[in-house]
């Protein structure tokens, strides 16, 4: 490192440094503060856009009970055009919601499909995919309901998940796989949400006895001695 021993050597080499870097410096601040003001349009044009979807969401859920085929029409044209954010799913929820009521299955299944692809966190994620396995043991799907429990949701989604399974392996006649299921269901403090779980496991109990009991009632009558 050079020691100056003057002011005037100082000088002369901030002039000499100057002369061979200021063109560098001078652009590079440039494009710094160009990039700072562009940074900020970005950001404040990504916030007027935000705010555009979020009103149209808001316009949309408004018309939602008041006129079915207008609500759908316009649900379906916000989600072609906002692409995948949290007010899409939302969307997609309220339509598949609305198709429910009037048991137009096969459009609930696809707004829950839209929502799972969509979905801006897992959580939001889960809980399509939940009501979708609901529909989908509901319309005796069994496997697809399976598939779609298993698709690496949430651990805190656990009791739910068990027990939808232990809901399609008891519609499939898969008792011991239905008693596993709820089960883990109550594992994993499924009681707390729904208490059902409990008469499900215990109903669940009578069936697998039942036909052994029957045996045991049509043998005896079988084999009992006729009357003389």
């Amino acid at each position: 490192m050079e020691i100056y021993q003057t002011e005037e050597q100082q000088v002369e080499a901030i002039k000499s440094y100057w002369q061979q870097n200021g063109n560098t410096i001078i652009a590079g601040i440039a494009l710094g503060f160009a990039g700072f003001i562009g940074f900020n349009l970005y950001q404040d044009n990504k916030f007027e856009q935000e705010l555009a979807v979020s009103d149209s969401y808001q316009t949309l859920i408004e018309q939602s009970g008041k006129n079915d085929k207008n609500f759908t029409a316009n649900g379906e044209k916000f989600i072609s055009e906002n692409g995948t954010n949290s007010y899409v799913t939302l969307t997609a929820l309220a339509l598949a919601k609305e198709s429910a009521t009037h048991k137009d299955w096969e459009q609930v299944q696809k707004q829950l499909t839209a929502a799972i692809e969509s979905a801006p966190t897992d959580g939001i994620k889960a809980i399509a995919s939940l009501r979708l396995a609901r529909v989908q043991v509901q319309l005796e799907q069994y496997s697809d309901a399976l598939v779609t429990l298993n698709s690496n949701l949430p651990v805190s989604f656990t009791a739910a998940i068990e027990e939808i399974k232990g809901d399609a392996y008891l519609q499939q006649g898969k008792n011991e796989l239905a008693r596993s299921a709820y089960q883990a269901a109550i594992a994993a403090d499924g009681i707390a949400t729904s208490p059902s779980l409990q008469i499900k496991l215990d109903d669940l109990a009578q069936v697998t006895t039942l036909p052994v009991t029957e045996k045991l009632v049509v043998e005896a009558v079988v084999t009992e001695p006729a009357a003389k």
